[in-house]
């Protein structure tokens, strides 16, 4: 066989192997993902460990980058399998309630609290000042519309990067998102009962025999708008109703308000104005204690602040996904 048959022979056969590679790797990356999306749905009949369940859910946004080439809609993807992989950690203490119940805390934070609020509670003294008694004001449905509208939010935040910001996307979702995760870790090691779990176990006292220790504002909200539809919504987005420390409502809104910043002072003062709102909102509806709040901010600090140390270890792992991805794609 003359040369230059014999490198046309070997170059057809590289690009062969080529392809095989490729078709291989991506084959792979795409099991990875689908087994990442499909563990938290059968831990329960597979009985899978929490820890494998969590390896699995968090592999996918990876596999993803690996099997498909960048471009927002992959973006849009590895947020949505980020949060998947949050919300099975997040949900996965309640599996069994009763042993979470035996674990829980309850005192530590009112006792805090109270120090915090001169002696009384500070969601206490905010219902006693503001709340109708036997009743619900106007105000309390905008609260408690402020606290829906949470679901939403940091992922719109995420959003508006993408579509408007695109050179700030990356930090913003990485910041975002790295506080949900380390956050969910606390659920773990230290569940805390909020407000009214604690008054509903006597541990907060009421005044008169007849009212209410603490009220639960958004509950009595949300039965008089949604009726006999209120229970099963409630149930729906209900997944762990003992994930109180820190308060991730108001940690993942002050990031996002951190982040706007960054963006602009418009979109700096609106992500603040939800933030501050949203923030009286859950002290005032009996959703967490003050200390919940200030615990979130120190979260927000402590990401911000380890932005910086971290930052080659991410750009390394980055590049690695890069490389499989280029692989990848043959």
């Amino acid at each position: 066989m003359r040369p230059r048959a014999r490198d046309a022979v070997g170059r057809a056969v590289y690009a062969a192997e080529a392809v095989r590679l490729s078709t291989a790797m991506k084959g792979v990356a795409w099991g990875v993902a689908a087994v990442g999306v499909a563990a938290p749905l059968v831990r329960r009949k597979l009985r899978l460990r929490p820890p494998v369940v969590a390896g699995l859910a968090a592999a996918a946004p990876f596999a993803v980058c690996v099997a498909v080439p960048r471009s927002r809609k992959r973006d849009v993807a590895v947020c949505l399998l980020q949060m998947w992989a949050y919300l099975a950690m997040y949900e996965m203490p309640n599996d069994d309630p009763e042993a979470l119940e035996r674990r829980v805390h309850i005192r530590y934070p009112v006792a805090i609290d109270r120090v915090i609020g001169l002696g009384q509670l500070p969601g206490v003294r905010l219902q006693r000042a503001l709340a109708r008694r036997g009743g619900l004001r106007r105000m309390d449905g905008v609260l408690v519309a402020a606290h829906w509208v949470w679901f939403l939010v940091p992922h719109a935040t995420v959003g508006y990067l993408l579509l408007f910001r695109r050179p700030q996307f990356e930090r913003g979702a990485l910041m975002i998102y790295a506080v949900f995760d380390l956050g969910v870790l606390v659920y773990w090691a230290l569940p805390t009962a909020p407000p009214w779990y604690a008054a509903k176990e006597g541990v907060i006292e009421a005044r008169e025999a007849t009212e209410p220790a603490l009220r639960r504002l958004m509950v009595e909200q949300g039965e008089a708008f949604w009726r006999e539809r209120w229970e099963p919504l409630y149930d729906m987005l209900a997944g762990n109703p003992l994930a109180a420390m820190p308060s991730l409502h108001f940690a993942t809104s002050a990031m996002a308000a951190h982040v706007l910043t960054d963006a602009g002072p418009v979109e700096g003062a609106i992500g603040w104005a939800y933030a501050l709102t949203l923030g009286f909102a859950l002290v005032y509806l009996g959703e967490h204690y003050v200390v919940d709040l200030l615990a979130g901010y120190a979260l927000v600090t402590a990401v911000r602040r380890l932005e910086g140390p971290v930052t080659p270890a991410l750009r390394a792992i980055s590049r690695g996904v890069r490389a499989l991805e280029a692989r990848a794609a043959g």
